[in-house]
């Protein structure tokens, strides 16, 4: 198994960072089928093959991302789409 462990820091008010990541897994949901609902302050997510979470503070965004055999191959595509979301949204 793979693993995705990204820290990024913000300024956001945390219902804003929130909002960022709620349109951030709505639109991954749409592109590759992956559930998610909220627990409080991080967002859970997944489907076959990968799982994980989005934590939300009011200074950091921790995204961790668990990657079955299958999925570990894409895991550097993966891991540059997140980073990329991220940056558009939260720049």
């Amino acid at each position: 198994m793979a693993v995705i462990d990204i820290r990024r820091s913000h300024t956001k008010p945390l219902k804003t960072a929130k909002a960022v990541v709620e349109r951030i897994a709505v639109s991954i949901a749409h592109e590759y089928g992956i559930e998610h609902h909220w627990d409080g302050d991080k967002l859970q997510f997944d489907r076959s093959g990968v799982k994980g979470h989005i934590a939300v503070s009011k200074t950091v965004l921790h995204v961790r991302v668990e990657l079955g055999f299958l999925m570990s191959a894409m895991k550097p595509v993966i891991e540059r789409e997140i980073e990329r979301k991220l940056e558009e949204h939260l720049a």
